[in-house]
């Protein structure tokens, strides 16, 4: 049977046991993924003009307003502003710890699950890798006991391992391959966020200290 035209019990039968890992790897990454996009999305914001709603009120002297406004704002960028802004009678150089302090909170939070969605994209690779080993094997094992009989040696005899080794191999691929898409789309925008966190920190530190 093509494999195409295989259901999933099928397919994880043909594979052999490393298709098990293969298909685990591939629901955590695909878990991961939405998770980090959905906290991307609920987490992005228009930060120059929040930034600038927060000058706005700082340089009026409402330092409670400020604070509020960052509270009503759940994101990243407004936790670290608000650091800031709770220290913006203090020196330049104590203003720049709290922002750092909070930033040091905020970013694992940005970062969480990465590690391990780049480890499930090598993973799903090396499965691949493996069960075409394993499939070769399993044809010279089959080749040695036709030989040890003196029996002829056909095709299908050794279309058992073959079959294993493609579709791990071609299966290990379509996990890792979208996933190491995934991770580096992520990458990016993570990156992007956090290089806005400390713009919009150094924003404030200067204003603060002007």
């Amino acid at each position: 049977m093509e494999p195409y035209k295989m259901n999933f019990w099928q397919l994880i039968l043909a594979g052999g046991p490393l298709m098990w890992p293969i298909f685990l790897c591939s629901l955590f990454s695909f878990a991961i993924i939405l998770e980090k996009l959905w906290y991307l999305y609920k987490i992005k914001i228009d930060t120059q003009m929040f930034l600038n709603a927060i000058l706005e009120k700082i340089k009026r002297h409402e330092i409670k307003e400020a604070l509020q406004l960052c509270d009503n704002t759940d994101n990243p960028i407004s936790h670290i502003l608000k650091a800031g802004i709770l220290k913006y009678d203090r020196t330049r150089e104590q203003i720049k710890e709290a922002i750092q302090d909070a930033s040091l909170y905020e970013i694992p939070k940005l970062e969480r699950n990465m590690p391990m969605l780049a480890t499930i994209a090598h993973v799903s690779l090396l499965l691949g890798l493996l069960g075409a080993a394993v499939g070769m094997v399993m044809c010279f094992q089959k080749i040695q006991e036709k030989a040890a009989a003196f029996h002829p040696i056909l095709l299908s005899d050794l279309a058992g391992g073959i079959q294993v080794a493609l579709l791990t191999t071609v299966v290990g691929l379509l996990v890792a391959i979208p996933t190491f898409l995934a991770y580096n789309y992520l990458v990016t925008r993570i990156n992007n966020f956090i290089l806005e966190m400390e713009k919009a920190a150094t924003e404030l530190v200067n204003f603060l200290t002007d």
